[in-house]
C-alpha cells in the first residue's frame, strides 16, 4: 500500500491517533513492535493558532518515527486551514484531518465527527487543505452521524475527488461512540467501489490477529488502523504481523519481556518529557502492562503513585523477579 509516494508494504498496520496515548514515547514503542505507520495525538487547530505550548509540543516528531502523520481537528474552517499550514512545517509524511472523534466536547462543537452533520462543509474544507499544503492530506472519519445518516459511501467518493491521499473509516457512527460492534460492511463496500482509487484503511474492534486477518480477507481493505486495543498491549502489532505472515499465533508475552518493554517506554518518556511529566504520563501505561497478574494490586498502586523514576525502575525489577 502506498500513500502518495510513501510505501507502507503489504497489509500495513497503523497506530491510530489517540489523545493522551499516542505521544512520542508510545509511538516509539509501537514502531519497535511493528507499527508500519504512526499518528500523533490529535492536535487542536485553535491551540496551534494561539501558539499554545501543549499543541505545539505535539508537532515535535523524529525521523525514526517515519512514516508519521500529524492529525488536526477543529470546527472552524479557517482555523483548520491555518493549523494545517503550521503543521506542515514539522514535515510530517501526511496531514490527517480528524472528522471522526465522537467525544462530546469535540463533536458537539462541530469538530471531529461533528462535521458529519455538514458533509458539504467537510468536503469543502478538505478541498481547501489539499490545495493549500504541500504534503499529502488524509482523512479519518466514521460511517455517519447516526444509523439514519450512513453517508460514508458517497462521502468517500467526494473526499477522493477533492484530492485526499487515503481514507480511514471507523466502522461506527458518531451516535454509537465506542459502544456496540463496529460494522465493517460499509467499509468493504467503499473499498469495492470501482470508482475508489485511494487506499482505504479500516478501523474498529481489531483486537486480535484473527480479526485482522478477517478484515483483510473479507473486506479487502488496504490497511488496518489499530487504536484502543494497542493501549497496554503495543506488542499487538508484532502478534498481528506474525499471524498475517505465518497463520500461527505467537506465545503470550512473558512478564520479564513486559518489564523490559515498560522500562524502555519509561526511559523514552523521561527523555522526551522530563522527569515530572514523563513519570505522570507513564502512569496510565504502567497501570496497563501487567493486567492479569495475581496479587498485583499493591504493586500496581506503587506504580501509579511513585514520583521518583529510579524507584519506578526498582519496582519494575521487582515485578520481573516476583512474577517473571
Amino acid at each position: 500500500m502506498k500513500i502518495n509516494g510513501t510505501e507502507l508494504g503489504k497489509e500495513p498496520l497503523l497506530l491510530a491517533p489517540m489523545e493522551d496515548v499516542s505521544d512520542a514515547s508510545f509511538r516509539y514503542i509501537c514502531k519497535e513492535y511493528g507499527a508500519d505507520m504512526v499518528f500523533t495525538e490529535f492536535v487542536s487547530a485553535d491551540g496551534l493558532i494561539r501558539d499554545a505550548y501543549k499543541s505545539r509540543e505535539k508537532l515535535v516528531i523524529e525521523d525514526s518515527e517515519r512514516p508519521i502523520g500529524i492529525q488536526i481537528y477543529g470546527h472552524i474552517a479557517e482555523a483548520l486551514l491555518q493549523a494545517a499550514l503550521i503543521a506542515q512545517e514539522a514535515r510530517p509524511d501526511v496531514i490527517d484531518i480528524n472528522f471522526g472523534c465522537p467525544k462530546n466536547k469535540i463533536a458537539k462543537r462541530g469538530a471531529g465527527s461533528g462535521w458529519l452533520r455538514d458533509p458539504e462543509g467537510m468536503v469543502d474544507i478538505t478541498r481547501r487543505l489539499v490545495r493549500s499544503v504541500k504534503v499529502p492530506v488524509t482523512v479519518k472519519t466514521r460511517l455517519g452521524w447516526d444509523e439514519n445518516t450512513i453517508i460514508i459511501e458517497h462521502l468517500a467518493e467526494a473526499l477522493q475527488d477533492v484530492g485526499i491521499a487515503a481514507l480511514t473509516i471507523h466502522g461506527r457512527t458518531r451516535a454509537q461512540m465506542y459502544k456496540g460492534k463496529a460494522d465493517w460492511a460499509p467499509i468493504g463496500r467503499v473499498k469495492a467501489n470501482p470508482r475508489i482509487r485511494i487506499p482505504i484503511i479500516g478501523n474498529g474492534d481489531i483486537c486480535t490477529p484473527q480479526q485482522a486477518r478477517q478484515a483483510f480477507d473479507t473486506y479487502g481493505v488496504d490497511g488496518i488502523m489499530i487504536g484502543r486495543a494497542s493501549f497496554g498491549h503495543p506488542w499487538l502489532f508484532r502478534e498481528i504481523r506474525h499471524y498475517l505472515q505465518t497463520g500461527r499465533e505467537l506465545p503470550p508475552m512473558g512478564v520479564v519481556e513486559r518489564v523490559s518493554l515498560a522500562k524502555r517506554h519509561l526511559s523514552k518518556s523521561l527523555e522526551v518529557k522530563g522527569e515530572r511529566v514523563g513519570v505522570l504520563e507513564m502512569r496510565r501505561h504502567l497501570n496497563s502492562y501487567f493486567k492479569g497478574l495475581a496479587d498485583f494490586k499493591p504493586v500496581r498502586l506503587k506504580l501509579v503513585t511513585e514520583n521518583d523514576p529510579q524507584q519506578l525502575f526498582a519496582i519494575l525489577d521487582h515485578i520481573a523477579e516476583r512474577w517473571g
